[in-house]
């Protein structure tokens, strides 16, 4: 096959240099100012909340549930995931900022 080593692409040392990335800020990306303020309040709320109220509702659901109050329960348990969500999209707007 004439190539020294099959295992080697010869070409991907140059294909690391050969491509620039996408630029990240364009037009259609653009996001309001409603959005930007959202993001500011959200970073405000400690991570640990979204944790302890997710939580505190696994409680109280299961606590109706003992109680006998099912649809109350069923309601309340719907609570923890996206709870549980907008404690993940708070961290990354903590970490990575708006862009």
């Amino acid at each position: 096959m004439g190539v020294d080593n099959p295992d080697v692409n010869p070409a991907s040392t140059k294909s690391r240099f050969s491509y620039r990335e996408a630029p990240v800020l364009r037009a259609e990306h653009a996001e309001g100012a409603i959005t930007r303020f959202i993001e500011q309040q959200a970073a405000k709320i400690p991570s640990n909340f979204f944790l302890t109220i997710a939580l505190g509702a696994m409680c109280v659901s299961l606590g109706l549930e003992l109680g006998r109050k099912t649809r109350a329960s069923r309601f309340i348990g719907m609570w923890p995931g996206p709870l549980l969500v907008m404690g993940v999209y708070n961290k990354l707007v903590k970490i990575l900022g708006p862009r």
